[in-house]
């Protein structure tokens, strides 16, 4: 009788096969509805922190100009989805204090506003001359964007006095 009474309390407490399967069926669920905006936040969590680290190279970029005296070109290669920082005048040696980043592989760069005059180079790549009194040279571009795959974007640009960049979630 004892034996029976245990049997009898183990199958209260188990799960049927049904229950196990409503269960499983119930996360399936909730997991197809949060994956799509888990990938979404992700996404512009890349694109948000490539705009930061574009931002912090340029303000580097326009210190060095300051601090050494000289200008700085902050270039941009479209097609390796690389940019960088570098001594206008490097000379034969180079320069030691030279930054080549690469862009995340799910990312886009791009340099927009070009015009029609001369425009600003380093290397045969657009660039932004940051000059020595810290401001950017009338011939850079204006307007760098990013985008990803989904075609949100993230644009930096010219503020109006050219003392520098800002990051705008809406193209201007």
């Amino acid at each position: 009788m004892i034996l029976a009474t245990g049997q009898n309390n183990f199958r209260r407490c188990a799960f049927t096969l049904i229950e196990l399967i409503l269960v499983l069926a119930l996360l399936v669920i909730i997991t197809s509805i949060a994956v799509p905006a888990m990938s979404r936040f992700i996404r512009g969590r890349a694109l948000d922190s490539e705009a930061r680290r574009l931002s912090a190279l340029m303000h580097a970029a326009q210190s060095r100009a300051v601090s050494e005296g000289m200008p700085m070109m902050f270039w941009v290669d479209e097609k390796a989805g690389a940019y960088g920082l570098e001594a206008e005048t490097s000379g034969q040696n180079g320069d030691a204090k030279a930054e080549n980043l690469t862009v995340d592989s799910t990312l886009q760069i791009s340099v927009l506003n070009l015009g029609t005059g001369a425009q600003t180079t380093f290397k045969n790549l657009p660039a932004i001359r940051f000059l020595a009194d810290g401001t950017v040279d009338e011939t850079s571009p204006q307007t760098l964007e990013l985008q990803d795959s989904a075609g949100s974007a993230r644009w930096l640009v010219e503020t109006k006095t050219r003392t520098g960049y800002e990051v705008n979630n809406v193209a201007q």
